[in-house]
């Protein structure tokens, strides 16, 4: 069964951590790299038995790839995101033997729905946001998006109130 860790980058998100921490259940490990928060912050993360690593100026995720020990599939999200029970579901049942097939893929893409003051919009491209451990096409905090990429069910929803 493939592993998956979830990365998370955070500076004082102590508000809404909370939050996208309790979505990944469908995850092995969760890794926060911290980016100097001064609230509660690093003490939440730790509370939900997240791996908690300081970031180190003009790293991008694919160094910390490379230096830390992440699963063999690698889930990113902002802490202001949180998974939907569907795509929660999707990435099970990807787990499963059901799915694996699709295992050998080289990314998987999500759908993404974002807060407004108005009600919820629907981000109009999907992102790619799971991928292999050893990707190599970065831009910053998350994967490069791959065309080919499998779209899974569900969403990521973005929180922009606390």
């Amino acid at each position: 069964m493939p592993s998956i860790t979830a990365v998370l980058h955070t500076e004082n998100d102590a508000l809404r951590l909370g939050r996208a921490l309790e979505t990944l259940y469908p995850c092995d490990d969760i890794v926060v790299i911290d980016h100097g928060s001064r609230d509660d912050t690093v003490r939440i993360a730790r509370q939900y038995g997240a791996q908690v690593i300081v970031a180190l100026p003009g790293y991008a995720t694919q160094e910390y790839v490379q230096i830390a020990n992440f699963a063999e599939w690698i889930l990113t999200l902002d802490p202001c995101e949180s998974l939907t029970e569907n795509l929660a579901a999707s990435l099970f049942e990807w787990k499963s033997a059901s799915l694996r097939p699709f295992s050998s893929r080289s990314a998987f893409s999500v759908f993404l729905r974002e807060e407004t003051p108005h009600g919820w919009l629907e981000v109009p491209a999907v992102q790619t946001r799971l991928v292999p451990h050893n990707w190599k096409s970065w831009k910053a905090r998350h994967p490069v998006h791959d065309a080919s990429a499998l779209t899974l069910e569900g969403e990521l929803l973005r929180f922009v109130f606390p």
